[in-house]
């Protein structure tokens, strides 16, 4: 490969990949990737519960038959009694996804609650924090924190004493999916009853650690937020967990057997209560929140967190993958690009699957296979016009030059036979001149003259296509050709005999019309030579030719200027190439060429056998 191009390839497998990773790192193809990574790894996540997590619903059923949203406490007291009625059946924690913010309406169902869950020591209560953006000064400068806490809403200070808490904040990316979970969140001194900082554990490991004997440890996070799994999907009634109406408890139509040992989760289920959101598990159905907290505690009680590699990682891995791709791309056959192309970009979806299974560990699904798209098309565009710019470079070197099958299969092959320069070849070379032609070009009108040129010309031109020569030149009424060029040929000689044949037969029957219009005839005098030439692109870069130089050039000149009208001579090489499918007389010494020692022999080609 020669220097310039080496660059031009190394260059464009730097930079491109370079723009792409920009546009990555910047954010711009988040959307997409997360969609296609959310349905991968959801799809990995799912599995089949065991059951021991159910729900106890405020769904439409309880609203209508115990009345509109917000019911009084005394209601939730019901249900954390009736559930606890009998020890040997209670539930093992009963969490209530429900707010208990300061003194109730009713002082007396207030401390009917705070009895019932004081009497089951197995609840759990939601707090929750407000969320907004705070200016941060520090040692090391001033940042504006998107997440920070400005406000705490805990259970009122009676049941606080006799329940635990944890917060039930959750928080959506960018694109108002949720896909993490928030493990723990630091309140500020300032909304703390004894004005110190406290780090709050969410409502979901709080109900799992009251449950296990022994915890799975909790996911490793620095800032707090970890990545769900949601391994428990929604059903084909899109519902995740096991889930029944806190009226057919109340009602007593759902025995509260049904919970015996479980966690039982307390919390909205009706869309007028507002608390469902669009989650990574399935966009279009939105989970509630009590179901989110439930696949929290699923994943806690599996274990399995798995943590997203960092940016600057996947940046790398982006790059390389996309220089290499670029650099493969280059100026390659769409059918060698396409494989490449598949096996990469599954390769990598593959890649991320078995990290996923197997590691743990979360890459960007969508970029790498996106971007090695982006540049196989990009490739097949550049190299579809390159191709057509080379098309149109070797046709307009060799379109008027050779025969259209070999201008094809040129084309075929690429257009390096267009650059400058030159190789040995062993050619067959013709001449073929008009005997004859200047004595009548002197008396006839130039028009006239012209007209005649022309139709032995397009004659001898004919016969050079026809055979599948390469036609070099026209000087003056003299034609050269040459096979054996610039494509290997199975049989030059014969191919340049045949044409010169066809030239002197052609040649009768033009002259015999002309001897009718003019009065005057002609005939063509033709000389056939093989042998080692110098053939390429010869000249300067703005103005070159594809021709042929060299002694065998000169000699087919030279037996050409020697041949009489309606003759064609040959060289003893040209003989023994054509062998006995030739009828051939030797001159012997009675002709001697210009240059060449004596014992050059000559022949005439009398007659050729058809193939």
């Amino acid at each position: 490969m020669k220097i310039p191009e080496l660059c031009k390839r190394l260059a464009s497998a730097l930079l491109v990949p370079v723009a792409l990773c920009a546009a990555a790192a910047l954010g711009w193809l988040d959307s997409p990737d997360y969609f296609v990574s959310d349905a991968l790894y959801q799809s990995l996540s799912e599995t089949a519960t065991d059951g021991q997590i159910v729900i106890l619903g405020i769904d439409d059923y309880a609203l209508n038959t115990l009345g509109p949203w917000p019911w009084p406490r005394d209601v939730l007291a019901d249900v954390i009694s009736t559930l606890n009625a009998d020890p040997q059946t209670r539930p093992a924690v009963i969490g209530i996804d429900v707010l208990f913010t300061g003194d109730g309406n009713d002082p007396a169902a207030d401390a009917y609650l705070v009895d019932a869950a004081r009497d089951a020591g197995n609840v759990v209560v939601a707090s929750s924090a407000t969320f907004g953006s705070q200016l941060v000064v520090g040692d090391a400068g001033f940042y504006m924190d998107d997440r920070a806490v400005l406000g705490w809403e805990t259970p009122f200070p009676a049941l606080a004493a006799v329940t635990s808490t944890g917060h039930i904040n959750a928080m959506a990316d960018r694109d108002g999916v949720i896909r993490r979970g928030i493990l723990w969140l630091d309140i500020p001194a300032a909304y703390t009853d004894d004005a110190t900082p406290r780090r709050i554990a969410s409502f979901a490991r709080t109900v799992y650690e009251l449950w296990a004997e022994t915890p799975n440890p909790p996911p490793d996070t620095p800032d707090g937020f970890f990545y769900l799994p949601f391994p428990a999907h929604p059903d084909g009634n899109g519902v995740c967990f096991e889930e029944f109406s806190v009226a057919e408890l109340l009602e007593g139509s759902l025995s509260p057997d049904t919970f015996a040992g479980k966690i039982v989760l307390v919390g909205p289920f009706a869309p007028g209560l507002l608390d469902s959101y669009p989650t990574s598990a399935d966009r279009s159905a939105n989970m509630y929140g009590v179901e989110i907290q439930a696949n929290m505690i699923e994943a806690f009680r599996r274990g399995f967190f798995p943590r997203t590699v960092s940016s600057s990682t996947q940046i790398l891995l982006l790059f390389a993958a996309c220089a290499f791709v670029q650099a493969f791309f280059y100026d390659r056959r769409v059918r060698a690009a396409v494989p490449v192309w598949i096996l990469t970009s599954g390769g990598w979806v593959a890649l991320c699957a078995v990290l996923y299974e197997r590691a743990a560990l979360i890459l960007h699904v969508l970029w790498t296979p996106l971007l090695i798209t982006v540049l196989f098309i990009l490739s097949v565009i550049t190299n579809y016009v390159h191709a057509q710019r080379e098309r149109r470079r070797v046709t307009d070197t060799f379109g008027r030059y050779v025969d259209p099958a070999v201008l094809k299969e040129l084309l075929d092959k690429g257009g390096a036979a267009s650059e400058l320069g030159g190789t040995l070849r062993e050619i067959a070379v013709l001449f073929v001149d008009i005997r004859g032609f200047t004595t009548m070009s002197e008396a006839l009108d130039p028009p006239t003259v012209v007209e005649i040129i022309n139709r032995y010309l397009t004659l001898t031109t004919e016969c050079i296509m026809r055979c599948h020569g390469t036609l070099d030149k026209f000087v003056g009424d003299c034609t050269m050709a040459f096979w054996n060029a610039p494509l290997p040929q199975n049989d030059p000689v014969y191919s340049a005999c045949l044409a010169a044949m066809d030239m002197v037969e052609g040649s009768k029957a033009l002259g015999d019309e002309l001897q009718a219009r003019f009065g005057r005839s002609v005939s063509f005098g033709v000389g056939v030579h093989v042998g080692p030439a110098v053939v390429g692109n010869i000249g300067a870069p703005k103005r070159m030719d594809y021709t042929a130089i060299g002694d065998t050039v000169n000699t087919a000149a030279r037996l050409e200027a020697n041949a009489p009208g309606g003759k064609i001579l040959i060289s003893r090489a040209v003989a023994d190439a054509l062998g006995d499918r030739a009828t051939v007389t030797s001159l012997g010494a009675s002709i001697k060429l210009k240059g060449k020692a004596d014992g050059f022999e000559i022949l005439t080609l009398d007659a050729l056998k058809a193939e």
